[in-house]
């Protein structure tokens, strides 16, 4: 349980580590946060399928695919109705924003807020991984979230203090998104641990929303700025990372 807790900060933390790299460097390039952000990518996948999916299929028995297959779908559809409540952050950054003139204060701190709604099942996925009972599975997960969540943070400090909130407000408001991050941890801990039998379906269920995040907001973000090629050579060297990182602790 102590482990629990020290990734769950953590993972809450990588967000609030990558603010305070916004408040350093507050014109950060495109180019290398696409790089950062696509590697990142990579690492995710990697670990969705590794260290949740394949897992799911193994504790499902003779009904592990079908499980798999609908907690992956369930999972998707999850985040695809909280994008229908909250736009996607990729269509948040308008051009006003990306240039850092005019900001309107409302979409930005829409902009937060669909940050913090969706680092829920980030954060739940983390905690489902830990009550597999595999600890490097559930570190390489977490992992994968937490370096994700760097440029995450990165990316909301320019905006807000464009829109006029003051340095203080916006790393509270980076804050808040990581506070959301650890308490999805604990919840998706818990879950599994006290019902062991929904395992199969939940660790699919988290695959599913770290698929969706790649697929509907990260490689778009990474392609929006002309980086295309770069962009794909970093997520495969992330995947590869990861994949490396999974055969070594075993």
């Amino acid at each position: 349980m102590e482990m629990v807790w020290i990734t769950a900060l953590g993972v809450g933390g990588a967000t609030v580590f990558g603010s305070l790299i916004g408040f350093a460097f507050k014109k950060i390039s495109h180019k290398f946060s696409d790089i950062v952000l696509s590697f990142a990518a990579g690492v995710m996948l990697a670990a969705a399928v590794l260290g949740l999916i394949l897992p799911s299929l193994d504790f499902g028995g003779k009904w592990g695919l079908p499980v798999t297959i609908a907690g992956i779908f369930a999972g998707a559809l999850c985040l695809n109705l909280i994008d229908k409540l909250v736009p996607h952050l990729h269509k948040l950054m308008g051009p006003e924003q990306e240039t850092h003139h005019n900001a309107n204060l409302s979409k930005v701190l829409l902009f937060v807020t669909a940050i913090a709604i969706h680092n829920l099942p980030e954060g739940i996925a983390a905690g489902v991984g830990f009550g597999s009972g595999n600890m490097s599975q559930a570190l390489l997960i977490a992992g994968g979230i937490a370096l994700q969540n760097i440029p995450e943070g990165m990316v909301i400090i320019a905006p807000m203090l464009a829109a006029g909130v003051t340095p203080r407000k916006t790393f509270l408001c980076a804050l808040a998104t990581g506070l959301v991050e650890v308490l999805g941890t604990l919840i998706g801990y818990f879950a599994v641990h006290i019902a062991s039998v929904i395992l199969p379906f939940a660790l699919a269920f988290a695959g599913g929303t770290m698929l969706y995040v790649i697929s509907d907001e990260m490689i778009p973000e990474t392609h929006a700025h002309g980086s295309q090629r770069g962009a794909t050579y970093a997520l495969l060297v992330g995947f590869c990372v990861m994949l490396l990182s999974d055969v070594l602790l075993g």
